[in-house]
């Protein structure tokens, strides 16, 4: 899970915590950290989920400190591979991510056997984010 960044370096994927607006401490966000030019990026397959939490927060939040992998699968799911100041084995993130859509798969049939309209959305909007793109690993 690396890509190369403009300076010519391997840039390697961690979790970080972004702070908004000065206010809200943002835990867990995957980035793309270069040791040689100190550049990040935020992972490309939670960018959608991290503007549309922010478009949420508003211009002026109330101070708060959560983790976003309560907001974001890919987060979620990075965070079980031992990302614990570790790259995470692509092997084990695959698995993840298979183990994950099947879980979600299953709550889905369930809600839809309830109709329960408002969790198949839920359930949906979930498995969107994990199947935006698979990580070049």
């Amino acid at each position: 899970m690396r890509k190369w960044c403009s300076c010519g370096s391997e840039m390697k994927i961690r979790l970080s915590t972004v702070i908004y607006s000065g206010r809200v401490e943002i835990d867990n966000v995957p980035i793309y950290s270069c040791p040689a030019c100190n550049r990040n990026e935020v992972f490309p397959e939670v960018k959608p989920d991290l503007t549309g939490l922010i478009v949420k927060l508003g211009e002026k939040p109330p101070r708060q400190s959560f983790s976003f992998s309560e907001w974001s699968e890919w987060a979620d799911l990075l965070l079980q591979a031992g990302m614990g100041g570790k790259e995470p084995d692509a092997r084990e993130v695959e698995r993840l991510v298979e183990e994950r859509v099947n879980a979600l798969l299953d709550q889905h049939l369930l809600a839809q056997s309830l109709g329960d309209v408002g969790w198949q959305e839920e359930l949906r909007s979930r498995l969107s984010q994990i199947t935006r793109r698979t990580p070049n690993t």
